[in-house]
């Protein structure tokens, strides 16, 4: 089926389709570390345009968490049967594939550092600026899951304050929350080490990098600007913004963000743009409106975009650790390059089975814990002038 679907009461698919598209870009990110192509110049062209990939889909999915959580708020709700939701939406997934890759290391020889890997598997190892709990954790990407579960910590209190926030003023606070994140390098910079993080790298320290990427308190600007944007729909605020003009908005800010200072191309500049796009896709798809996103195959995508997440780094680097036939550990391996049609079809490959091994994650794991565990589904809050809809659930990536 590959014709536009009508949106349902209580789906937004764009939004669905959305998420698929934020875990593509961090592929794209992550696949540029093997240096599979030959030809240098092709190597270095791809390592430049996918620079700011890996940081914006994280800032999407940020951003996205805190729009779909105020949407789905129920009146009614708990915050023990809120954080049960996020638990069992999260966790049972991430367990499941630390447990598979800490097999793999353990088959493969590698040494295992007990710290950063226990520290992954409780999902806390984003809260310490120490290099070890990234580069030695069991699946590296999910760093970013700190980040979420202490957004969904946040959420009950972080709501109650925004709720109080006049309709008239959201978009002045919006504006202002997007300012403080865009200048978060500036803070690192001033107030943190700038010792080289590695002999001859010398645009930024490691607590730097980490205060302006991973440290959770600072990635939550973008999870409340998300706040803000739901509420300014919810409101009857919004503006009459397109999808295909905010996307062309988010394009042009990630083309320059090629060409900014390393810190500033992590996350700074892509809170209020993101917003923009999550909130013209919501209220298109509230609308009745027609998307190219809402196609059942990307919305399909979509669902099972977490699942990918927590899988495709592995694939990369086992499909790298195989074609070399040598384990050098935790990702670092002796790189294979292959001509630019043998590299593409690879990397489709890795795609392709990163996509089945996601499917069968979301199938037998994480659906059959969310029906049985997870509760009700979310309350649908009125929209005005635009009917009702339910967010989907929220994707952690990185």
């Amino acid at each position: 089926m590959t014709e536009a679907t009508t949106p349902s009461p209580g789906r937004l698919p764009s939004l669905t389709a959305l998420r698929f598209v934020a875990a593509f870009l961090v592929f794209v990110f992550h696949a540029h570390y093997l240096g599979i192509f030959g030809d240098t110049s092709v190597q270095k062209a791809y390592t430049f345009v996918t620079s700011s990939a890996g940081g914006i889909g994280v800032s999407f999915f940020f951003v996205l968490s805190g729009f779909v959580l105020t949407w789905a708020v129920k009146p009614a709700d708990t915050m023990g049967r809120f954080w049960r939701r996020r638990f069992f939406k999260v966790f049972p997934s991430h367990a499941v594939v630390w447990v598979i890759v800490l097999a793999m290391l353990l088959v493969s020889g590698t040494a295992i550092e007990a710290g950063p890997a226990t520290a992954n598997l409780f999902l806390v190892n984003a809260w310490v600026p120490d290099m070890n709990n990234l580069m030695f954790a069991v699946n590296g990407v999910t760093w970013s899951l700190s980040a979420e579960i202490a957004f969904y910590l946040l959420f009950p209190f972080l709501i109650l304050g925004i709720n109080r926030i006049r309709a008239d003023r959201l978009w002045f606070w919006t504006i202002a929350v997007s300012v403080l994140a865009l200048s978060v390098p500036l803070l690192s910079k001033a107030f943190l080490p700038d010792a080289p993080m590695f002999p001859g790298y010398d645009q930024f320290s490691w607590p730097q990098m980490w205060f302006a990427y991973q440290f959770p308190l600072v990635r939550c600007l973008e999870f409340i600007v998300g706040i803000l944007f739901a509420r300014i729909v919810l409101s009857g605020r919004w503006v009459r913004l397109g999808p295909g003009p905010a996307a062309l908005g988010v394009l042009a800010v990630y083309v320059v963000a090629l060409w900014l200072p390393a810190l500033w191309s992590f996350a700074a500049p892509y809170a209020f743009p993101l917003g923009l796009l999550v909130a013209a896709a919501a209220a298109a798809d509230l609308a009745g409106r027609e998307t190219p996103l809402a196609r059942r195959p990307l919305v399909w995508l979509g669902e099972i975009s977490y699942a990918f997440f927590l899988i495709h780094l592995n694939v990369l680097n086992s499909a790298q650790a195989a074609l070399k036939g040598q384990w050098m550990g935790y990702g670092a391996f002796e790189r294979t390059s292959l001509s630019t049609p043998a590299a593409v079809l690879f990397l489709l490959g890795c795609l392709a089975v990163s996509i089945v091994l996601a499917w069968l994650l979301h199938r037998c794991v994480e659906m059959p814990v969310m029906r049985k565990w997870s509760g009700t589904r979310p309350h649908r809050p009125p929209v005005p002038a635009a009917g009702t809809g339910e967010a989907p659930t929220p994707t952690p990536t990185g």
